[in-house]
């Protein structure tokens, strides 16, 4: 017993040995996407760095992409009639899809509209249900254009791209959420969770007219005692009704990421070797 403990003590440290030090698992797994005026200036990209360094990642390891104004108006101007100028566009995003767990979504306090329920809840819209996303901006910023480099960093890391109507629809739900929140009373986690139960409802149903959408909207929010305006339920109907409409096209882009994740992510863990290794020689407690 004591020669098999000693020979499988000895295997794992040379496992552990023959890995390079700035090993790190499926790095072409993680992308960070920068909003172009976070990364056009330095003392901004350093505050963006440290965020994301801060949750464990080595920034040398990882692709990354800008996210520019025109990237942004693209989708924008189409939705909410907004124009970006170069030196709009803080909002900075981290996806891991090393994590192959459900969609998480971590957002720092310097996003001051889009919340992680928001973020999470369009990015299921697109059919995205696996990865750790991170957001972030140097200075406070809504939050809005940081799905654009999201929705990006899946393209890069999956090689797939998102059909384009699934993007509007998911960027047409932050953006008509954000405006809700900006020209009303009602908190962004409040709008949020009236929004889940709404969409849980129309997709249950398949529910893609407007008006029936209108009804739903108003009960709920009779339920949870959130006043919102009649043009701004509209706009929200408007915009469920569309998630609801491109649900084919979205599953259709989910399968292939999930494809990309179950063929993709290692088993490979140093946590998972030290614990291993503990349990056998009866440590771990």
């Amino acid at each position: 017993m004591k020669k098999t403990a000693i020979s499988m003590l000895i295997i794992a440290i040379i496992a552990i040995s023959v890995i390079p030090a700035s090993f790190s698992a499926n790095d072409s797994s993680i992308v960070v996407t920068y909003g172009e005026t976070a990364y056009m200036n330095q003392n901004y990209k350093s505050l963006v760095d440290d965020f994301f360094s801060s949750k464990g990642f080595d920034l040398n390891n990882v692709k990354s992409q800008v996210i520019t104004a025109n990237d942004v108006n693209k989708i924008s101007t189409g939705i909410s009639g907004k124009t970006y100028n170069s030196n709009q566009i803080f909002s900075s995003a981290l996806v891991d899809l090393t994590d192959n767990g459900e969609i998480t979504v971590e957002v720092d306090n310097t996003i001051t509209t889009i919340t992680p329920k928001m973020y999470a809840s369009a990015l299921k819209s697109a059919g995205i249900t696996s990865g750790h996303v991170y957001v972030t901006s140097p200075v406070t910023a809504t939050g809005e254009s940081a799905l654009a480099g999201i929705m990006n960093s899946y393209e890069e890391v999956t090689d797939v791209e998102i059909p384009e109507t699934v993007k509007e629809a998911a960027n047409d739900e932050i953006y008509t959420e954000a405006a809700i929140v900006e020209n009303s009373n009602v908190s962004s986690d409040d709008l949020s969770k009236l929004v889940d139960d709404v969409k849980e409802e129309v997709k249950e149903k398949n529910i893609t007219d407007t008006p029936t959408i209108v009804n739903i909207i108003n009960d709920y929010s009779t339920t949870y005692n959130i006043n919102i305006t009649d043009s701004d339920i509209q706009n929200l109907a408007e915009t469920i009704a569309k998630t609801q409409s491109v649900q084919d096209d979205a599953n259709g882009y989910k399968e292939q990421i999930n494809d990309f994740v179950d063929n993709n992510t290692s088993g490979f863990s140093f946590d998972g070797i030290f614990k291993s290794i503990m349990t056998f020689f009866h440590l771990n407690g």
